[in-house]
């Protein structure tokens, strides 16, 4: 089930050199104009991708945006990716670009390993359900990558209408090598014995589970998820400040009350210094 319009492996390990260096440079806040215009010195000649990023440079100083350029390419950037990329574009999204770039970074470097379309697909449907993307054009987005062929694609278009009354640890086991040994059936295969026994036995539990127990067992790409932001601490001066000022609100709010009783202030300082104040 090998694919006609793949790239070569040279070109999927520059594409998870980019995503991952244009992560990184996310979150040094590097304009995306600034990047683009650098990164190609960073990328091999000999690959297609420099020529493809200077495509989406001249996108986003046109449109602020690259997902329509990658529209523009579908010979070198898959629809689930350029889906990936819109989704983060959008003007009302939720989903983090960062996110986006890490999940183009694992498919791209599982593109350039032992790739198989049951592997890849698990990936790319995870994504669009850990991050709520949409299943209907996720799974159109899914449907039209080179990897799969027509029975794969069919199958995908199918889920749409599967996937909110069938588990898809049902749906997958299913269309495996498994279901077919146990019961002589003659439906389509595309998921091996492995895969199929797996989905068997997550039938009727979350769907965590069964994407947790395919990466564990089949080496299969796990899914980035949203990080929960740290706490950022004050700089050392701007918090002892505040807690100056803190102090100073106490003693106005004291002042108002009534008065600022300084004797138990003394108090403390006597029952300190002199044992004779001390009460047994």
């Amino acid at each position: 089930m090998t694919a006609t319009n793949q790239l070569v492996r040279e070109e999927y390990i520059e594409q998870e050199y980019f995503f991952r260096v244009w992560r990184e440079r996310q979150r040094e806040n590097i304009p995306t104009q600034e990047f683009l215009r650098t990164i190609p010195e960073e990328i091999l000649s000999t690959c297609r991708l420099p020529v493809a990023i200077e495509i989406l440079r001249t996108e986003i100083l046109h449109s602020g945006r690259i997902g329509p350029a990658m529209q523009q390419m579908p010979h070198y950037f898959t629809a689930f990716q350029t889906f990936v990329v819109d989704r983060a574009e959008a003007d009302t999204a939720r989903f983090e670009q960062t996110i986006a770039m890490m999940i183009l970074e694992r498919e791209a470097r599982y593109r350039a390993e032992n790739v198989s379309p049951a592997g890849l697909f698990m990936y790319q449907f995870e994504c669009i359900a850990r991050n709520r993307l949409g299943y209907h054009d996720g799974l159109n987005a899914i449907a039209a990558d080179t990897m799969y062929d027509d029975t794969w694609r069919e199958w995908i278009r199918q889920l749409t209408l599967q996937i909110g009354a069938h588990d898809l640890a049902e749906l997958v086991y299913r269309a495996s090598e498994n279901f077919r040994l146990r019961t002589a059936s003659k439906a389509v295969v595309l998921f091996g014995n492995q895969e199929g026994r797996i989905a068997r036995a997550n039938i009727g539990r979350v769907p965590v589970y069964f994407f947790s127990a395919l990466q564990r067992q089949l080496d299969y790409p796990s899914v980035p998820l949203p990080q929960n932001p740290t706490p950022k601490s004050l700089p050392p001066a701007l918090e002892a400040r505040l807690v100056r000022i803190e102090q100073r609100l106490k003693l106005i709010e004291m002042e108002q009350k009534g008065g600022i009783d300084l004797s138990r202030f003394y108090g403390q300082h006597r029952s300190l210094d002199d044992p004779a104040a001390e009460t047994t």
